[in-house]
């Protein structure tokens, strides 16, 4: 008994400072991802490709424990898990469903809403045979975020998945281009020259995160809820659109998928608020959209590796790519704005993006946070937190996913979608890509948001307006 309790004592691991901040009681944070598959899904199946691939990862048979001995400290404890009781295969009359859809989305946003079992490993995944305008059927994960952030999790699906066009053959991602350092006599310069700018920009928007937690808040909008306002009940709904009209915009303007993305959302955003103001021309919302200061946290990968390793790769000691929370947070101003010129919201994103990319600032609050995790604890990090994440408007990511069709557990997949529901803000946007789609995914509390597919429907309409617009200027023959 002495040996066994000093084995469970040694192989406990210290949650990463992000970890303990989203298992905190006033900073509860899920990950809830969808599935959509070509065929009926086999339960049975899902459950053994899981006993072979989840329930390897240590923080999949964890669970969390806070250790008196170190004074509270949340640590990942070893347990027993029966992968059937955390597989779900809910009976549903179909004959009752009258629009299959919109049973989805009310049963994912429960699901998002209902609160985690602290007590045994926190995921679980759905199994629903239920055939919607995008899927035959449909698996839906949930996962506390102290398991791992969107690269992790992605890294997962990668780990379960395999080629349909090679059975055997784990899937591929998109790769990215490295840049060839020069050789000629200006190198240093440059060099230097890109380090006073580094410092510079660093500073420069480290003083403006200063300034947001101190004071600094968005504009009073629609989108965004009263100081101190608890979470009321999230709704979780996704859109596909086509990868190719982003990819087109992103080629012809020369430019980042992400910067599209953002430009995108800036013109969704604007659209909807003009709508918003236009409705309601009396009270104070009769603000020009001009006067609107409205600004998102981005989430940042802080791995040195960005490229989505399998997940053998990632659980290796030692590795570049590294399971976990490692991601940090950019405060980003939005442009929200009348534009005449849609592609002008792209410019803008691109503009203030190539700022963010060559600052530190994700970096450096990063550290902040472990520092402050350390010397005064969590609650000291809860508090700051909510205070930068109240004082903005929204969060945004884009995860790069699959460049190809692939099959989870041997179910052919037509699309993923993934919300990560984290913190106090009324509106979160994430972006996930799956083969020649993109999948829009938006997490509104409905208190404040009460019509988000209005929303959504603003975010496809910009895509097409974007590219219709750069098509009328004839800009596409610049596309390489």
């Amino acid at each position: 008994m002495a040996r066994e309790k000093q084995a469970e004592i040694t192989i406990m691991e210290p949650l990463s400072p992000v970890s303990r901040l989203f298992v905190s009681p006033g900073f509860y944070g899920v990950i809830v991802f969808t599935l959509g598959f070509k065929t009926r899904c086999n339960s049975s199946a899902i459950v053994e490709g899981i006993k072979n691939t989840w329930i390897k990862l240590p923080r999949f048979s964890s669970k969390v424990v806070m250790d008196d001995k170190k004074n509270g400290e949340a640590v990942w404890v070893p347990v027993n898990v029966r992968v059937e009781d955390h597989v779900f295969v809910p009976d549903i009359d179909h004959f009752d469903i009258t629009n299959p859809d919109q049973f989805i989305e009310d049963y994912t946003s429960n699901i998002a809403n209902t609160t985690m079992d602290m007590s045994r490993p926190l995921w679980e995944f759905h199994v629903l045979n239920i055939k919607t305008s995008n899927a035959e059927s449909l698996g839906i994960g949930k996962f506390h975020h102290s398991l791992g952030d969107g690269m992790s999790l992605m890294s997962l699906l990668y780990a379960s998945s395999r080629k349909i066009s090679d059975p055997n053959a784990l899937p591929t991602t998109a790769t990215t281009r490295k840049q060839v350092g020069s050789n000629d006599n200006w190198w240093l310069v440059a060099r230097f020259l890109l380090m006073i700018r580094v410092i510079f920009t660093t500073f420069i928007e480290l003083f403006k995160s200063l300034l947001t937690l101190c004071f600094m808040r968005d504009t009073k909008t629609p989108l965004m809820g009263k100081p101190g306002d608890r979470n009321g009940p999230r709704k979780i709904i996704h859109r596909i659109v086509s990868f190719d009209d982003v990819k087109f915009v992103k080629n012809t303007m020369k430019m980042k998928v992400n910067d599209v993305l953002l430009g995108i959302t800036q013109a969704g955003l604007s659209r909807y608020l003009r709508k918003k103001y236009g409705e309601d021309p009396v009270t104070e919302k009769k603000k020009s959209l001009e006067e609107t200061r409205l600004r998102g946290t981005i989430a940042v990968n802080l791995r040195p590796e960005t490229k989505i390793k399998d997940l053998a790769d990632m659980m290796t000691k030692g590795s570049k790519c590294r399971w976990g929370n490692f991601i940090g947070v950019v405060i980003f101003p939005l442009w929200i704005r009348s534009e005449d010129d849609p592609l002008e919201y792209v410019r803008r994103a691109k503009a203030t993006m190539d700022k963010k990319k060559i600052s530190m600032e994700a970096l450096v609050l990063y550290g902040f946070i472990k520092f402050t995790m350390k010397i005064f604890g969590e609650k000291a990090v809860e508090a700051i937190t909510k205070r930068v994440f109240s004082h903005t408007t929204l969060t945004f990511s884009n995860v790069l996913g699959p460049n190809e069709d692939i099959s989870f557990f041997e179910h052919p997949m037509c699309y993923v979608g993934a919300s990560a529901l984290i913190g106090p803000q009324a509106l979160i946007i994430h972006y996930v890509s799956y083969a020649d789609k993109i999948i829009i995914n938006l997490a509104v509390d409905t208190t404040v948001i009460p019509d988000p597919h209005v929303l959504c429907d603003n975010l496809v309409e910009s895509l097409e307006i974007i590219k219709l617009s750069l098509l009328e200027k004839g800009l596409h023959k610049m596309e390489v």
